[in-house]
């Protein structure tokens, strides 16, 4: 498929410090791309180099074929960026913020209002959009900005954190309409909330220290860990000499004490039953046996070389 996007060994530093280090990917157009990573990973950063708010210092980035260094304006009419935190003017209300990012890139007044009208309905937000930027509520400010890039109607969306500061229901409503708009524009946003992203995604990404370190769907991603299980015991007394002992155990993998609980991983549900076998006599309060999670596979004794 035709690719929205496409980095040619895009880097960037600050001072000494690599934030990217020579990134080479594409996004397929019309696909829903999260990007994952612990803190400092470089994720904010990336979106600002994709959406041409910051330049790369080094390597490529091309919007539709565009590169967006040399030919910056003519890339960014196709892009809408939403930052993490609010960036509207606080003196102007926010329908003024939105009806003047319209008239920047040249949208016809009645587009505008129709725009404005059908996204503020979808987030819930037609009965604030007259309220000052300065006084609204930090949810209602990123539903604003939301508005605000999509009033341009960009083929390319680009969101730091889309419900931060949301409520329940706005999170909800937010991700109706990015879901709705997915294939027919190329969607990359930024998310801690995990159990969001493994339910909004055709593509992840996974970045530590500004590296992409796992790439493909969730599926893919967790292919190599789907015989893995994650158990939990809760003894009455977890002494570290009955600690060492189950961990000896050689199916066990990664096992760690938290108080009286052994949290540990293993292949197949058998080990559990060789735990517990090892474990007679040792009195126990409570049992636990779940798959696998994309938060497992962000824990650094996972990511970038699975469990094995």
């Amino acid at each position: 498929m035709e690719a929205s996007i496409t980095l040619k060994k895009v880097g960037k530093l600050a001072g000494d410090k690599t934030i990217l280090a020579g990134l080479t990917f594409g996004v397929e157009r019309g696909s829903l791309v999260a990007i994952i990573g612990e803190n400092d990973a470089g994720k904010s950063t990336l979106l600002k180099v994709l959406a041409g708010a910051e330049i790369p210092d080094y390597g490529n980035v091309f919007i539709h074929g565009i590169d967006s260094t040399k030919r910056r304006k003519n890339s960014q009419a196709y892009t809408g960026f939403v930052p993490f935190n609010s960036d509207l003017d606080p003196f102007l209300s926010l329908e003024e913020n939105i009806r003047f990012i319209g008239s920047v890139y040249g949208v016809k007044d009645s587009n505008i209002t129709k725009r404005i009208k059908r996204f503020a309905t979808d987030l819930n937000l037609m009965d604030s959009l007259h309220k000052q930027a300065s006084i609204t509520s930090p949810g209602n400010a990123k539903k604003a900005m939301i508005v605000r890039e999509l009033i341009h109607d960009p083929s390319i969306l680009i969101i730091d954190e889309p419900t931060a500061f949301m409520d329940a229901r706005s999170g909800r409503a937010t991700w109706d309409l990015l879901r709705g708009l997915a294939g027919e524009k190329t969607i990359i946003y930024v998310s801690q909330s995990l159990p969001e992203v493994e339910q909004a995604n055709d593509r992840i990404l996974v970045m530590q220290q500004g590296k992409i370190i796992l790439d493909g769907t969730l599926d893919r991603l967790l292919e190599s860990t789907l015989r893995y299980h994650q158990f939990e015991i809760e003894f009455v007394n977890l002494t570290e000499q009955l600690f060492n002992k189950l961990a000896a155990v050689t199916t066990v993998v990664n096992p760690t004490k938290i108080g009286n609980t052994l949290h540990f991983y293993g292949r197949e549900r058998a080990v559990f039953f060789q735990v517990l076998h090892e474990a007679a006599g040792a009195l126990m309060e409570d049992l636990s046996i779940k798959k696998l999670s994309l938060r497992d596979l962000l824990d650094s004794e996972f990511a970038g070389r699975g469990l094995d």
